[in-house]
């Protein structure tokens, strides 16, 4: 039976825009890429030179402090380009897809009968084991770490995400196949919403389930940590995103690698949001065709609003993108007296606008920060919204002010840069949040290296 746990704090921020459950189909693309920065704390070494020709599932590059962590091209062809950027830093590697695809064979297995160590060497040889993440630090695992735990997210709840159950329609053999698989290395935890009812995440095999109570953030899988089995200093646990555990699967299912992915297309300048099935590495551009209700004032974001990063037409779907989103930019907005006035279309926590009379209106959001950065304010804001067990804003301070000491006490092993998201929108000090987080994790691991 699973294990319900309710959340109390968190917020909803319903957008206009959200991708309606039918699916479009986009043309056949000429160009794919892989980015190494989809892999955060990796540091690449390309294997590969313009003009190879890869199969799907060959290596384009590797982890130069861990070379047996590869990474599979999605699609087999010709390497057309390294893109470097400053100082060299390898930012894709592009490969222009064969009309007919070869794939890398790694052969059928079945995964009752395999071993923990067996699991790992055909994630580690089909170049998917970079898509396993961990706690602390937020980076992409190493083999030769030892989880106490793996946790596996299905609920996504942030602003303008994909439903995770639309994308599992069709994909239930493999997504079950990926959690026996991960089942061989350590216990595996699966979280899920209080609403999703899709039987395939009810009655999952080889895990144990807990059912998630609560606004967004409840979907996190840092959230789901702090609730099940917090992260102590000197322990690990391992999180995979629900579309890596079906990526497994079909390896273990097919013996080839298959990196697509059903991704929402969603915001409000995109006419007609709706959701495609595509690989990991298409060009933005192609998924966007069409679907711009206009080409200018707009922000195309490589995920959600609110942990997607700024990207353009010229850019790639991320390696663990499962939505696409645009919204307005804002630079174009010119607002008499600014926010002085009483408004019914604009969104507010603090009740600002007479917004908080329509809890469930849908709004359209720009990505304007609407005020400039200033002194921290110890107001309670991050509590509110971070239901963890956490002194949020005791945390940021000890991370500006690089006390490594403190930032053990107040539970930095536990968090990614992602649970701070919500806090980040909501403070009024105008601080990055996700940055300073992501700079002190990178610190406090330098420190312990």
């Amino acid at each position: 039976m699973a294990n319900l746990i309710k959340l109390r704090k968190g917020l909803d921020i319903n957008l206009e825009g959200i991708a309606i459950e039918t699916k479009t189909c986009v043309g056949k693309c000429a160009e794919y890429a892989l980015q190494p920065d989809d892999f955060t704390g990796l540091v690449p070494k390309v294997v590969v030179r313009e003009g190879d020709h890869v199969k799907a599932g060959d290596a384009l590059f590797v982890d130069k402090n861990c070379p047996e962590v590869r990474f599979a091209s999605p699609v087999s062809g010709e390497v057309t380009a390294v893109v470097r950027g400053d100082r060299r830093k390898v930012l894709c590697v592009k490969v222009k897809a064969d009309a007919e695809q070869e794939y890398a064979e790694f052969g059928k297995k079945d995964v009752a009968a395999l071993s923990g160590d067996e699991v790992k060497k055909s994630l580690l040889d089909a170049g998917l084991f970079g898509y396993i993440n961990q706690l602390p630090y937020a980076i992409a695992t190493k083999p030769d770490t030892t989880p106490k735990a793996i946790f596996v997210s299905a609920l996504r709840d942030m602003p303008l995400a994909g439903r995770f159950e639309y994308e599992l329609q069709g994909n239930e053999e493999a997504f079950q196949a990926g959690l026996t698989a991960l089942s061989k290395i350590a216990k595996t935890n699966l979280g899920i919403g209080l609403l999703q009812s899709n039987e395939v995440l009810h009655k999952a095999k080889d895990v144990d389930i807990y059912v998630f109570d609560g606004r967004c953030p409840a979907g996190n899988v840092g959230v789901q940590v702090n609730h099940i089995d917090p992260v102590n200093k000197g322990e690990v646990v391992w999180t995979v995103d629900p579309t890596a555990v079906i990526f497994f699967g079909r390896l273990f299912l097919t013996g080839h690698v298959d990196l697509t992915r059903t991704v929402a297309v969603a915001g409000s300048e995109v006419s007609n949001p709706a959701y495609v099935d595509t690989l990991v590495g298409t060009p933005l551009s192609t998924l966007l065709e069409g679907r711009l209700a206009k080409n200018e004032h707009v922000r195309i974001i490589n995920g959600n609003p609110l942990t997607g990063r700024k990207d353009s037409l010229e850019g790639f779907l991320g390696a663990h993108t499962s939505e696409v989103c645009v919204i307005p930019e804002g630079d174009d907005n010119h607002e008499m007296l600014g926010w002085i006035m009483p408004r019914t279309k604009h969104f507010s926590v603090n009740r600002s606008y007479l917004s908080w009379l329509m809890p469930s209106k849908r709004y359209v959001l720009d990505a304007r920060v609407k005020g400039g950065e200033r002194h921290m304010i110890m107001s309670g804001e991050y509590d509110k919204v971070l239901p963890m067990d956490i002194y949020p804003e005791y945390l940021i301070k000890a991370i500006i002010t690089g006390d490594i000491d403190r930032q053990e006490q107040l539970g930095i092993y536990e968090v990614s840069p992602e649970d701070f998201a919500l806090a980040e929108f909501v403070d009024s000090s105008k601080l990055e949040l996700q940055k300073i987080v992501r700079e002190g994790l990178n610190t406090l691991r330098k420190e312990n290296a």
